[in-house]
């Protein structure tokens, strides 16, 4: 497989993919046709006009997929996949009743280029069960692509230990979910993301992530870090 994984599409400060796409122009390579799943946002057409702007900068030609028979088309003929953020409870709903998930999983199970962002990431898991958003609407399940092995909460926050909030951290709540589940989850902070190319799997951006597994303290990473063993479980 061939996959790059984001943990968002916008840094502060910067455009659109700014920050990622000297990355992502590496990664798709010779691709000049890209097909692009719009359904974490509800302006579906606008998010799409949005991304086929970013990408007609760099000669690269963006085609919408719908949920239908003509979206499911355009996913099989495409050189690479790109899922966009959003809500990602929203985005699930829509590749299961659409039957488009099973398209996303084959096409990148036998090496068509799938690359996320945000919720689009968050799908290539296992399950949604660690993203951060609100179920907004009920998929029929949380199972996701599960293109990875392990379990991924982009937009991953550390805790400010000068604030006055008495909700749970980002961190506590991943360690509710480990109490549930054995499955590790890396937690990407904005900036960062993770490319797999084949049997292997690598941190990039700059702000590095942390991952956590069941009876261990969490495991901080940094940029260029090696995940090929835990992407192997």
């Amino acid at each position: 497989m061939k996959l790059l994984l984001l943990s968002n599409s916008t840094n502060h400060g910067q455009g659109y993919l700014d920050h990622a796409m000297a990355e992502i122009l590496s990664f798709l390579g010779p691709v000049r046709r890209l097909a692009f799943v719009p359904f974490a946002l509800f302006d579906r057409a606008g998010y799409a006009a949005k991304v086929a702007a970013r990408f007609e900068k760099e000669q690269i030609g963006v085609t919408a997929v719908t949920p239908d028979r003509a979206g499911r088309a355009v996913l099989e003929a495409g050189d690479a996949v790109f899922v966009g953020g959003g809500n990602t409870f929203r985005l699930l709903d829509t590749l299961q009743k659409a039957d488009l998930l099973r398209v996303l999983r084959d096409g990148a199970s036998t090496g068509m280029p799938y690359m996320g962002a945000s919720a689009g990431t968050n799908i290539a898991a296992p399950t949604i069960r660690t993203t951060n958003d609100m179920p907004i609407v009920q998929p029929a399940s949380f199972d996701a692509l599960g293109l990875v092995s392990f379990q991924i909460n982009p937009h991953f926050i550390d805790a400010d230990p000068s604030s006055s909030h008495m909700g749970e951290t980002r961190e506590e709540r991943l360690r509710e979910y480990l109490e549930e589940d054995p499955a590790p989850v890396l937690g990407l902070r904005e900036g960062a993301w993770l490319r797999v190319e084949g049997d292997r799997a690598t941190l990039g951006g700059a702000t590095g992530a942390r991952l956590f597994r069941r009876g261990a303290e969490p495991l901080e990473l940094a940029p260029g870090a090696d995940l090929s063993a835990t992407l192997a479980r």
